[in-house]
C-alpha cells in the first residue's frame, strides 16, 4: 500500500480538510481528492464522508485510521534502522498528559522543542482524564502509576512524591498541624479518590482517614486544587511538581514534613508495545529527559522546596 497515500489520508482526517492536508503535502486540492478517491476505491469503503461544507470521518475511516497511522510508524522505523532522514524528524506527534502536569512542566518547554525540531507537529491531549494509549492512537502519553499494562512500554521521568501543604492563611487562622492525630477536624480539599492513606515516619504509621477531617470540596483536576489550596481553601494532598513553586515562594507550607506518604507513585513516559520508536518519538523522550524536570521540584529535608 502506497504510504504516501496513507500519509494523505491521516493528514486529512486529524484536519477534517482534504485541501489543506493536500497543501501540506504539496498536492492541488483536486490532485488530492483523487488520490483519496483511489484509495478508499481499492479498500471498497469510504473512508471520509464529504459535503459542500465539511469532511467528516466515517466509521470504516475511524477504524482505519489507527492502522494507517501504525503503517507510517513502521516504514518511519524502518528508514531511520537504514539512517534515512535520521537528521530530520517529522510527522505529527500524538502526545497524551495531565493537563496540570503540561502547563507547569512542558508548556514552558515548547518553543526550544519546535527550534530544534522544525517539522515535528505535536498533537496534544491535555486532561487529568487518563485517556486510553492504545484505543486513542497516541504516540505517547505521561503517565503516574506503576507500569502493569503488558501492552506498554514506557520509560521513567521521575518519582511523583506526594506531600500534605496548606497556604499560611489557612493555618494562621486554624493553626498547624504538628502532630497527625491535629489533622482531624481541618478542611480537606480531596482528590477524586477519598480513601485513606497512611502516614510513615520513623517505623510509625497513622492511617489518615478523610472522614475524620472536614471534606466539602472533591476535585478532579489538579491545577484546580493546587489553587484552591494556596486560597486558603484547607489542607490538601499534592504533587511535589505541582507545588513546589508555590513551597518556594511561601504561598504554600508542608505539613508535617517528617511524615511521608505511603505508595509512592511514578512518572512513566509510555508507548504501545506493539510500536516501534519513530525518530519523532524518540526525539521527543529524549528532550523531556534531557531536560531534568525533578531537579524542579526537589524538596530538601526541612520540606522547603
Amino acid at each position: 500500500m502506497d504510504t504516501e497515500i496513507l500519509r494523505l489520508f491521516v493528514a486529512a482526517a486529524e484536519r477534517l480538510n482534504i485541501s489543506a492536508a493536500g497543501r501540506s503535502l504539496g498536492l492541488a486540492p483536486a490532485i488530492a481528492s483523487a488520490r483519496l478517491a483511489k484509495l478508499e476505491h481499492e479498500l471498497g469503503a469510504e473512508l471520509l464522508h464529504r459535503t459542500t461544507r465539511k469532511v467528516s470521518l466515517s466509521q470504516e475511516g475511524a477504524a482505519f485510521l489507527p492502522y494507517a497511522r501504525d503503517i507510517l510508524a513502521q516504514s518511519e522505523a524502518a528508514r531511520a534502522a537504514l539512517g534515512l532522514d535520521a537528521d530530520k524528524p517529522s510527522g505529527i506527534l500524538r502526545f497524551a498528559a495531565p493537563s496540570s502536569f503540561a502547563q507547569l512542566h512542558i508548556m514552558p518547554l515548547l518553543p526550544e522543542f519546535h527550534a530544534l525540531y522544525p517539522d515535528i507537529v505535536l498533537d496534544l491531549r491535555l486532561s487529568d482524564t487518563r485517556f486510553d494509549l492504545i484505543e486513542g492512537s497516541f504516540d505517547l502519553a505521561l503517565r503516574s502509576a506503576p507500569l502493569q499494562d503488558s501492552s506498554l512500554r514506557g520509560r521513567k521521568l521521575g518519582d511523583d512524591m506526594r506531600i500534605l501543604c496548606a497556604a499560611p492563611d489557612y493555618l494562621a487562622r486554624r493553626g498547624t498541624p504538628a502532630t497527625p492525630e491535629d489533622l482531624q477536624g481541618h478542611d480537606l480539599l480531596s482528590w477524586t479518590s477519598t480513601a485513606p492513606r497512611d502516614l510513615i515516619s520513623d517505623g510509625k504509621r497513622f492511617t489518615l482517614d478523610p472522614k475524620t477531617m472536614h471534606c466539602r470540596t472533591i476535585i478532579d483536576d489538579g491545577a484546580s486544587q493546587r489553587i484552591a489550596t494556596v486560597a486558603g481553601g484547607g489542607i490538601s494532598i499534592n504533587s511535589v511538581w505541582s507545588v513546589a513553586h508555590d513551597l518556594r515562594a511561601g504561598r504554600l507550607v508542608q505539613i508535617l514534613p517528617r511524615w511521608e506518604l505511603a505508595g509512592a507513585s511514578v512518572l512513566w513516559l509510555i508507548y504501545p508495545r506493539s510500536n516501534v520508536l519513530t525518530p519523532k518519538v524518540r526525539c521527543f523522550m529524549d528532550f523531556i529527559l534531557g531536560a531534568r524536570l525533578p531537579d524542579r521540584w526537589l524538596l530538601c529535608p526541612d520540606g522547603k522546596a
